[in-house]
Parts: C-alpha cells; structure tokens; sequence
C-alpha cells in the first residue's frame, strides 16, 4: 500500500514531453526521477540523440540512454491530422506539456500556448527555446556550441589572456543548465497552479539562462557603471587559477579565508608570510591573487599529492585531488554512497548509470524504475491497439 512517506513528489502528475536531444530530456528524466509520468513523444525517426554513438542496439546510444530514464516511449507523426489528434487526446490528463520544437512550428499545428489554454485550462505549457521569444534572434536555431558562443562563455579564456582562442566547454553546458532550468521552472508552475487553481506557459531560453549564470560573477565591476563594459571576475581569470603540479600528479589546494591562508603558510614553514598584507587582508589578496596562486603552485611542487591531501586535511584546508573521469568509479566518497548504479535494461543488458544526486528523507528520487524506453515502446499501452 503507498503510504504518504513513500509516494513520490510528482506522482499523479502527467507530463507530455516534446523536447530532443538533451535541453528538454534532462529536464523530464529529473522530473521523472521525482515520479512524474513523463510521455515522451517522438517522431516516426526518433530522438536524434538516439542515434548518437556508442550504442549496443540501434537506436539506443549511451547519450540518450543518460538523459531518458524513467519516461514512456510513444510515436506520434505531428505532420499527420492522426498524430495530432491522438496528442490532444493526451493532453486531455496531462498536467504540463513540454516542448522544443520551435514555437512558429507548434503555431502551425494549433498547439501554441493561446490554442492549448483554451482547449486545456489546466495544462502548463513550457517551451524550451534557444532565444526568448520577445527578442530579435527569436526564430534563430540553437544548439549549445551556438549558446555558449553568444553568450560570451566561449570567449571567457580570452579576458584571461587576449592571444587566446576563443573555446567551447568540454560539455554539453547550456543544454544541460537549460535542462535544470527547466525542471526547477516545471514545479514552481505546478506550485503555483496548486496554490491558486492557474496554469501558466512558461518560457526557458538557452541564451539568457546561460548568460544569467554566467554573469553571476562576471558581471563584477560592470554592475556600476552607467555603460557595463567592466566585466570578468578577476579572481576566475587569473592565469594561475588552475590545479597545481606536485611530485607525482596535480592537486587543487584552495585557502580562502584569511585564517586558512595563515595555516596554510605556517605548515609549509614560511612563517614570513603569516603577516603579510596578501594573508592578512582579503582585499589585497583580490588584488594580487595570481601572484598568491603563483606561489601556491611553487610551493606544491615540494611534496607528493598524497603528502598533500594528509598535510591540508591536518591544518582543515580545503584540498582534492585532480581525477580522471575514469577514476570516478573508484572514488571512496562515490563508492560509499552508491553514485555509480548498474542496473538491467530489457534490451541494452546490464548498464551504468548514476543515481540522483539529491537526496529526499521521504520520498527518495529514483533512477531505475524505469529505463530508458524503446523508441515507441508504449505506443500501444498507452494509445491503445487501435491507435498505435
């Protein structure tokens, strides 16, 4: 019997998933991972990220398999009248409909936001786009290399050295912020339509998403100007801001109050540092920060990595070790609370997964009840034989 404690966050809410690739995915996979029933409604062709290597079977690359768990696979061709009325007989007990298809597409086929909410009153709709729709690159088409370059991420390493090349993030960053986004967006509007019987559309866009974070700090001196130009954090871009090399590896260690950089010059015996203005007081250690690092970076080269790990846990200084993604599976901290899952998938066989990084007293995300689906496998469950 489900009990009060054990009933998932978003169990009986119904969400009809639009979205591909991993911008809108990510974002459905958390909320189905909180017990949300999430219908994931794809073309004749399928997810294009379906089709992203490496895969066991067709269809079923390890990209989508990360971004998809816990959804309902159903075929429906939108370019049909069939396709679209069997959408809008699930939308009839759906809560939410998330979509990345752009909004001029979805205007076509009736299904707009004005359309759906005089159809459906209580449906939230959502739309995942690259651009907010009340600005000039409104109909512009976004992917994350796209994101990360106008918005300025890309050229983060050139306010650190100008010589430099503009570059992406090794990872996928806006679609992935863009996925969070959205899923924090999908509860406070079903928050919302709990406390006041109102459903709402909600917009999330890659490029403002990305840049608001971005500029969380980079916006620095720029915020008090009549003509924001000042931007970039210093403290971020400093060249020496990286992991430091020691005898045999590379290690962040990383004082920061004034008492820790104390510390910290006391153990590693330059007591000539200890009143120093760069230690004493944080201004000025702003100010100077890539000389500090500088000599952070002198001084690790004196002990091995694991010499270091045991002097700054001693003197409680904030200090890791620099892994390898293929080092993640054996991290003890990883190990001991079960990050890494292998679970069995009834057509990919046994697979790796993570669990949910948050952890709820009552009622604990999942991240195995169900595996990523079949491109259409529940199309006849869910549309019923005659429809599939």
């Amino acid at each position: 019997m489900t009990t009060a404690k054990n009933t998932a966050i978003l169990e009986g809410v119904r969400i009809i998933d639009l979205t591909s690739v991993v911008f809108g995915p990510l974002a459905t996979q958390m909320l189905g991972d909180l017990g949300a029933d999430v219908i994931k409604v794809e073309a004749p062709e399928g997810d294009l990220l379906r089709q992203v290597q490496p895969s066991n079977n067709k269809l079923m690359g390890a990209a989508f398999l990360g971004a998809n768990r816990n959804k309902r696979s159903v075929v429906l061709d939108l370019k049909e009248r069939t396709g679209q009325d069997q959408l809008r007989k699930l939308l009839k007990d759906a809560d939410v409909m998330i979509s990345s298809i752009r909004p001029a597409a979805l205007a076509r086929l009736s299904l707009d936001p004005e359309t759906l909410r005089r159809a459906y009153p209580d449906l939230i709709t959502v739309s995942a786009t690259g651009f907010g729709q009340d600005g000039p690159y409104a109909a512009k088409p976004a992917f994350d290399d796209i994101v990360q370059s106008v918005s300025g991420f890309a050229s983060l390493a050139t306010l650190r050295d100008p010589d430099a090349a503009p570059a992406y993030a090794p990872t996928i960053l806006a679609d992935k912020l863009g996925g969070v986004t959205a899923a924090y967006a999908v509860m406070s509007a079903l928050f919302h339509r709990q406390r006041t019987g109102e459903a709402q559309h909600v917009e999330v866009p890659m490029f403002e998403t990305l840049t608001a974070f971005l500029l969380a700090e980079h916006m620095d001196a720029a915020t008090f100007e009549d003509t924001p130009q000042s931007f970039g954090y210093s403290r971020m871009l400093v060249p020496h801001r990286r992991p430091v090399q020691t005898t045999d590896g590379y290690i962040t260690i990383l004082p920061y109050t004034n008492v820790q950089w104390t510390r910290f010059f006391q153990v590693v015996d330059r007591n000539d540092m200890v009143e120093h203005p760069w230690v004493t007081d944080m201004d000025t250690r702003s100010r100077n920060i890539g000389a500090v690092y500088d000599m952070v970076a002198q001084i690790a080269l004196t002990r091995s990595t694991e010499e270091w790990l045991t002097l700054m846990e001693q003197a409680d200084i904030p200090a890791m070790p620099v892994r390898n993604l293929s080092d993640l599976p054996s991290d003890p901290h990883l190990a001991a609370t079960g990050f890494f899952q292998q679970i069995d998938h009834p057509t990919e066989g046994t697979i790796w997964t993570t669990r949910p990084p948050i952890h709820f007293s009552a009622t604990p995300a999942r991240h195995d009840h169900c595996p990523a689906p079949r491109l259409g496998e529940h199309s006849k469950e869910i549309l019923g034989p005659d429809e599939e």
